[in-house]
Order: structure tokens, then C-alpha cells, then sequence
């Protein structure tokens, strides 16, 4: 009798499955399913890529499936139609293919080896095609968009690609170049076989390129461009090659494991959605990310190697483990940036790294955490399709920070042999962090579990204020998590007197109050911060007198990491309104005028511009303009270091608003030569054309057309015209171009789009731009749909970036407010996004 109602379960079961309408996207409870199903995955994909049109193709899918008694769901999420045959059968589209799904009922299955041949057409949303070149971007879903697979990262499978191309096209993907012959007057390859990967690790490239390789230490390396500048590749390609090679040795000495996949490509592309994406062995980065100009900062180069670093490092964290399901897809990124930070350092040796480290991280993490929106680090995902909401500064920038606090905590030798323990034990394989906490407790007496809980699986930020009384430092935090628990870290506490260090203690906090005794304070401080380095994390409330001596003296604090760290804790101060901006201002000014290390610098730059567009009113702004312009001037035409010109001239062109500065800078663009000795490319070119486009709108169509002229890349020159559409002077033109965006084949590529929706909220333009404000929000949930990962938050970022109005304000509080059941990710990005306008507007 039991048996008869275990073997009804069976057929009931499959009999629902058969005939319910599958979930959209990939559950959770799908892909559990199918993991514990299938095995052994193969895909053979053969594509015949066009300039434009339908893009034919088949694939043969071969697996091992444990049980055949129920229908097999594949992922395809296109149009019926596209799915022309299965097994040489033409489906029933009504019942095989439904809600993004390819239905294989078991009659077709069988225990053991299986193998499924589907002719289709490719779907385009993730081909990224124009008539040059195409390429995949399929995290986190989106291989499925365009053929038929197992779209989860943690059933892993081996890649086979042929691809037939149009005349004059070469391509790149995954393995390497098997043979290459001819399908008629056009060229086919046919690549290798790749290792096991996770379908958003596939990936392929194909147009009109150029390809050059390298040999170094033995290692061969492939680069393919689409860059028309000779001199600026050139000026580039050491470096490029140089860096690569250089954070592919320090991985393979650091995990104790030679390079894991078959080749080490990389392939430039304008306009990329990203900085880059770490596909296995065919890395795609942003052209504009490594092809820098001879303008470029020293940031701009550091930021290239850590770009470098981050994507190589992700070879083996991300692609040889990768996490079993996408709420713990933080776990790739913490470790890339975590890695890159460490490899940047021997190539930047004139670079404070500790300083580095803080500047990089540290401001990013703040601006979501510290907003309504935050969110923790891992969160639960029930559904891939909505994977790319998880993406975000917390990930990325937060993460490494509680990545360097456990190192400290165990011990840089004792985290290395654990993750050298964890690349092994599940190499080709997924992991989760839990599997990664449990290797490092067993070499360490504090509980990590616990400590994971905290920093990892729950939200927000600490809140700290203190208080010095002779030499015994107060610590109490103000704040808990969710959980109503308290954060421990590891901070360093420096005190100066007479201007000078004379107290620095390591100590870890944990629980409501910790009492720190300092030793050697025999006089009364100047100033003390109890987060004085890269280490700690959380608005460490500066006391009234610290607050106030740095105000008047911050820059003469000699060292270079204090002095960093004292600037981001004003500027923490000011946002959370406890420092007025006109008092930060003079601030800001007196240490622009001393600051000589390039990265506090930048970050000066980066404070002032915040300061002046979105907290200063246009009366406030007219009043200050004239001498901050004027030192900015100085600084260009002086005999600082081309990296510290650039930095100033950047920074003028941005912040310009007097009628003098708008002129000279428009004489600069008519003369077109260097600018007081500045090698000025195409791209500054261009931002200066659109800046004075919005500044002198009478001459507007003038610079524009003539700026367009002088592009000599056809791939910049597309994009200036796609961004100029919205820098017209006329409303009525502008209200077109944003009428365009509506449709989602005009949002992309989303880097011009995004460019051009920084010109249309402008500052200078948010008055007649605030009437976009909620047709923006109301296409978010589409867009989130349509576009790429991160395109949503930027779509925010870009919108948001010009206003400070209460009215402003109040439109999308009451956006929001009007939609209490609005997706829980997409309102807290709106609440990320909306935090300095939220701020800002509060002030007035």
C-alpha cells in the first residue's frame, strides 16, 4: 500500500507539473529541482551571426538526468516562436513553450544520458548587436534570452561553440580557436571545449576588430579593439598587458593554483555597460576603462590596475568557485576587490595603499548604507529574474572593507590558507560563504558565525559617538542591528596634540560601550578620531572641539591616512547635517590649496563638487564661484604635475558658472590646441562641447556640430549624437528625446543614455527637467526588466543628479508613498538614489 502512494505522488506530481503554467524567471524551488535532477551538462551551440536580422541557430544539450518520471524544464525566455524545432519535431507552442520555458515532457527522457537537439532563433535583447560587432552580456539571467539552457549558476557545464560570421568579422569567446574554415565567403570557428562554467560565464564577442597578442613569462595573451586612435593604443598596450600579467602571477602564488581555464583573453569595447565583466578566459571591459588619454589622473591609472586586478581575480573567484545561487553573489565581488586591492600595490609604489584602500571603499559604502534604502550584504533571492536588484556599492565597496576586518581579526596567513583550502575543495564547483565561515573557524578562537551574522546577513551601519576625558576613550554605540545586536571591529584611534601624534592604539569595540585606556596623552588634545584609518566602518560622531579644531586645521595634519580620514569624517558630518555646507566650503577650499597627495586630492575634488551643486542654492552658488574659479585657473596654468592640472581642469569644467570661465573655456574649445601645456583628447573634447552646450545655449547647435565634425572614431562620434539629442536648448526637442527612452530598444546603449541623462537634470536645468522626475520612476520596474544589472540604479543616479528642490523631493516620497506594495529592491535603490536630494532639500 505505501508503495502504491509514494509511486500516485510520482505521477500526480508530474502530472502538475505537465500542466501548470511554469513561474517566469528560475525559482528557487526550480532550480533545487533541477540540481538535484540533472548532471554532466555539455552545451554544442552553433550560431549564424548577421549584421542585422534573425540570427539562426541550433544547440545540443547533453546531460545525465536521475529521474525521467517528470517533464524537464529548460529556460528560454523569448518568443514562442523562435523555438523552431525540438528533436526535429516542430513543438506544440501552446503546451512546450510558456512563460520564458522550454517544456520536455517525459516521454522524451530517459534515466542516465539524455540529449536534446533545438533549432531556434536567438534571442536579441542580450546580443548587444549593431551593424560593426555584437557581444553576449548574460549575467545574471540572462543567458536564457538568447538560447535554450539550465540558466543557474550552480549547474555548471562545458561549452562548445561554432560561430559562422559575417565577411570581414573575427570573433573571441571562452576557449580557445579550435579550427577556423569557411562557410561559403564567410569565415566560421569552430572553439574548444571549455571547462566547467555557469552560464552567465559564457560568452562571445564578433565584429569588425582589431586583434593583437602578447607574449609574457611564457603566457600568451590576446587583446581585440575597435579603437582608431594608433597613438593612444599604443601609449596603452604596455600597461594593459603588463598589469594583466602581473595580477595573474600574484593569483596563482596567492591561491597555490596555476591559472584554471584554457586562455586569457580580453576583448575593448565602447560603450560597455560595465568597468568589465570577468567571463572565463574572454574578460569584456569598457574600451575607455584601459584605452586612457594623456590626460588621465594618477586615480585614473590606479583605478585602471584595480579594474585589471578585480576582473583577473575573479578567474578564480567567481569562475573556478562560484556561488551556488545569486544571493550570494557579493561573495565573487568581495574577493575580486579584495584581491585587487592587495595586487595594485607593488605597481603603484609611490601610492599609500592604506589611504587608497579607505578613499576607494569607504565614500561609496557610506552613500548607500547610510540611506533609508540600505539592505545587508548577503540577501535572500527567490527568483534569478529579479538577481540584478541585488547589485549595488554595498556589495561592491562594503564588502571588501568586512573582508580586511576578518583578515585582521584571523590573520592575513590564516585567511590565505583558508581560501586556499576553499579554491580547492571546490574547484569547478559552488560554494556559499557559510562553507567558506566554517574552513576559517576551525583556525581561529573568535566566532565567526556570529560575527558573520552581524556584518554579513543584517543590515545597516554603526553609529559610534565618544568621549575623551584625560586618557580613558568612551565608545558607546548608538545604534543596533535588526537583530538588536551590536557590531564588533577592529578600529585605530589617533589623538594629536600641538598637531602632532601622540597616541595611536588598535582596539576592538564589541557590545553598547567599550573603555579604551590611552597611554602617553599627558597634554589635552587637539583633536582625536576613533576611526583614524582604512580599518574601521560606521559614522564615528566627531566630538564638538575635534569637529572644530579640524574645520580650521585639517589640512595641516601631516599624515597622509589621518588627513583622508578626517576629511570623510567631515564630510559624514555635513551630510548628516551636523556641519553647515558654507562652513565645510572654506574648508574644503583652504585644503585644496595645501593637498599634494593625489588621492586626497580627488577626493577634495570629488567633496567640492557635492558641496557646490547640491547643497549650495544658486545665490549661495554666485557667491563663491568667482574664487573658486580663479584658484582652479591658477592651479591649471601653474607647474604642478600634469596629473594635479588634469584633476583642477576637470574639476573646472564641471563646476564652471561665471560668464569669465564660460568664455575662456569656449575660447579653449574654438582653438582646439593644449590647454596651458594639458594634452586635451577626444573625449575631453567632448564633455567640454556638451558643458558649454548647456552653459551658452544660444551657440549651442553650433558647438555641437562642430564638436561632431572633429570626432574622427565612428564609435564616439555615435555616441556624442545619441548624447547631443539631449542637450538641445529647446524644451520641446529635449521632451522628445526623453519621450524616445520610453521604449526600451532606445535605452541602450545604456552608458549614452545614461550621459545623456545627466545633461537633461543638469543643475543648471533642473527647473524645466523636474517634470521627468515621475515618468522616470513610473518606467523603473520595466527597466529593471529590460536593462542590465546596474542599469536601474544608475538610471536613478542620472535622474536624481541635478535636483535639490523640495518639490523634487516631495514627488518622489510621494511616488513612493502612493505605492506601498512597490518591489521592496527597486524602492530601496530609489531611496539610495534619492538620499543627497532628500538631504539637500531639507536644508532649504
Amino acid at each position: 500500500m505505501q508503495r502504491f502512494f509514494i509511486l500516485m505522488s510520482f505521477f500526480l506530481i508530474a502530472q502538475s507539473s505537465a500542466t501548470q503554467e511554469p513561474e517566469p524567471g528560475v525559482s528557487r524551488s526550480l532550480a533545487l529541482q533541477r540540481k538535484d535532477r540533472i548532471s554532466e551538462i555539455e552545451y554544442e551551440l552553433d550560431m549564424d551571426l548577421r549584421r542585422s536580422g534573425p540570427i539562426r541557430a541550433s544547440i545540443v544539450i547533453q546531460f545525465r538526468l536521475n529521474d525521467p518520471r517528470m517533464p524537464l524544464t529548460l529556460d528560454f525566455n523569448a518568443a514562442a516562436e523562435n523555438v523552431l524545432l525540438i528533436n526535429d519535431k516542430k513543438p506544440d507552442h501552446a503546451t512546450s513553450v510558456r512563460a520564458g520555458h522550454i517544456l520536455i515532457p517525459p516521454e522524451e527522457l530517459r534515466p542516465g544520458a539524455n540529449r536534446l537537439r533545438i533549432d531556434f532563433v536567438a534571442g536579441n535583447p542580450s546580443l548587444n548587436r549593431n551593424e560593426k560587432f555584437l557581444y553576449t552580456l548574460l549575467v545574471p539571467d540572462r543567458a536564457s534570452t538568447v538560447f535554450p539552457c539550465f540558466d543557474q549558476p550552480d549547474l555548471k557545464a562545458r561549452f562548445k561553440l561554432h560561430l559562422t560570421l559575417p565577411r570581414g568579422w573575427i570573433a573571441s569567446a571562452n576557449g580557445a580557436v579550435e579550427k577556423e574554415t569557411r562557410s561559403g565567403d564567410r569565415p566560421r570557428i569552430s572553439f574548444q571545449k571549455t571547462k566547467p562554467i555557469s552560464t552567465y560565464l559564457f560568452a562571445f564577442a564578433a565584429g569588425e576588430f582589431q586583434r593583437i597578442s602578447r607574449e609574457i613569462d611564457g603566457r600568451k595573451m590576446t587583446l581585440m579593439h575597435r579603437e582608431s586612435d594608433a597613438a593612444k593604443v599604443q601609449r596603452n598596450l604596455d600597461d594593459i598587458f603588463r598589469i594583466h600579467a602581473a595580477s595573474l602571477e600574484w593569483l596563482e602564488e596567492y591561491t597555490g593554483i596555476d591559472y584554471p581555464f584554457e586562455k586569457f583573453d580580453f576583448v575593448l569595447i565602447p560603450s560597455f555597460q560595465y568597468g568589465g565583466m570577468e567571463h572565463t578566459g574572454n574578460i569584456f571591459y569598457n574600451a575607455n576603462s584601459l584605452f586612457l588619454d594623456p590626460s588621465a589622473t594618477r586615480n585614473q591609472k590606479l583605478n585602471r590596475a584595480s579594474l585589471i586586478a578585480h576582473e583577473t581575480a575573479h578567474m578564480w573567484f567567481g569562475n573556478l568557485v562560484t556561488m551556488k545561487w545569486f544571493d550570494d553573489v557579493w561573495l565573487k565581488e568581495v574577493f575580486a576587490n579584495f584581491m585587487a586591492a592587495k595586487i595594485v600595490h607593488p605597481g603603484f609604489p609611490d601610492i599609500d595603499h592604506h589611504l587608497g584602500f579607505m578613499l576607494k571603499h569607504h565614500p561609496s559604502a557610506y552613500g548607500e548604507d547610510r540611506t533609508r534604502g540600505t539592505y545587508p550584504i548577503q540577501q535572500r533571492l527567490e527568483n534569478l529574474k529579479d538577481a540584478g536588484t541585488l547589485y549595488g556599492r554595498i556589495i561592491y565597496m562594503k564588502a571588501p572593507i568586512v573582508m580586511r576586518q576578518l583578515e585582521t581579526i584571523i590573520g592575513p596567513g590564516a585567511l590565505q590558507e583558508g581560501l586556499r583550502q576553499y579554491l580547492d575543495q571546490f574547484r569547478y564547483d559552488n560554494a556559499v560563504w557559510d562553507d567558506l565561515i566554517r574552513i576559517l573557524d576551525a583556525k581561529t578562537k573568535v566566532d565567526l558565525a556570529e560575527w558573520s551574522s552581524t556584518w554579513v546577513k543584517e543590515p545597516g551601519t554603526p553609529e559610534i559617538v565618544t568621549d575623551l576625558e584625560k586618557n580613558r576613550l568612551e565608545i558607546r554605540q548608538v545604534r543596533k542591528t535588526p537583530q538588536q545586536k551590536y557590531w564588533s571591529q577592529q578600529i585605530d584611534i589617533k589623538v594629536f596634540s600641538d598637531g602632532k601624534k601622540n597616541s595611536v592604539i588598535r582596539a576592538m569595540i564589541d557590545g553598547e560601550t567599550t573603555t579604551i585606556q590611552l597611554p602617553n596623552l599627558e597634554k589635552d588634545y587637539d583633536f582625536y578620531l576613533a576611526n583614524g584609518s582604512e580599518l574601521g566602518y560606521g559614522y564615528f560622531r566627531l566630538d564638538p572641539k575635534s569637529r572644530m579644531y579640524l574645520l580650521e586645521n585639517v589640512h595641516q595634519v601631516r599624515d597622509d591616512v589621518t588627513r583622508g580620514a578626517a576629511w570623510l569624517a567631515l564630510y559624514e558630518e555635513m551630510i548628516r547635517g551636523h556641519l553647515d555646507p558654507l562652513e565645510f566650503l572654506p574648508c574644503l577650499q583652504r585644503g585644496l590649496r595645501h593637498e599634494s597627495e593625489t588621492l586626497n586630492r580627488q577626493n577634495l575634488l570629488s567633496q567640492l563638487s557635492t558641496v557646490y551643486w547640491k547643497f549650495l542654492t544658486p545665490g549661495e552658488r554666485s557667491h563663491v564661484a568667482e574664487e573658486i574659479e580663479t584658484q582652479l585657473w591658477k592651479w591649471i596654468e601653474s607647474d604642478l604635475s600634469i596629473d594635479a592640472r588634469s584633476s583642477y581642469y576637470k574639476s573646472l569644467v564641471s563646476l564652471a558658472s561665471t560668464p569669465e570661465t564660460i568664455d575662456r573655456l569656449y575660447g579653449a574649445w574654438q582653438a582646439h590646441s593644449d590647454l596651458h601645456g594639458l594634452q586635451l583628447a577626444e573625449s575631453d573634447w567632448m564633455t567640454l562641447a556638451y558643458e558649454l552646450a548647456i552653459r551658452k545655449p544660444e551657440g549651442a547647435a553650433e558647438i555641437l556640430a562642430t564638436q561632431e565634425k572633429r570626432l574622427l572614431n565612428e564609435d564616439r562620434k555615435k555616441r556624442f549624437r545619441a548624447v547631443a539629442a539631449a542637450l538641445n536648448p529647446d524644451a520641446s526637442h529635449r521632451d522628445k528625446y526623453f519621450e524616445t527612452l520610453k521604449t526600451p530598444a532606445n535605452r541602450r546603449p545604456e552608458r549614452w543614455v545614461l550621459e545623456g541623462l545627466h545633461y537633461l537634470h543638469h543643475p543648471l536645468r533642473a527647473a524645466e527637467s523636474e517634470k521627468y522626475l515621475l515618468p522616470s520612476l513610473e518606467l523603473l520596474e520595466e527597466i529593471q526588466r529590460t536593462g542590465d544589472i546596474f542599469f536601474p540604479k544608475r538610471w536613478l543616479v542620472a535622474t536624481f543628479s541635478g535636483h535639490r528642490s523640495p518639490s523634487a523631493a516631495r514627488l518622489v516620497n510621494r511616488f513612493l508613498a502612493n505605492r506601498p506594495d512597490y518591489p521592496v529592491r527597486l524602492k530601496n535603490k530609489i531611496l539610495q538614489a534619492a538620499d543627497l536630494l532628500f538631504k539637500a532639500s531639507a536644508r532649504q
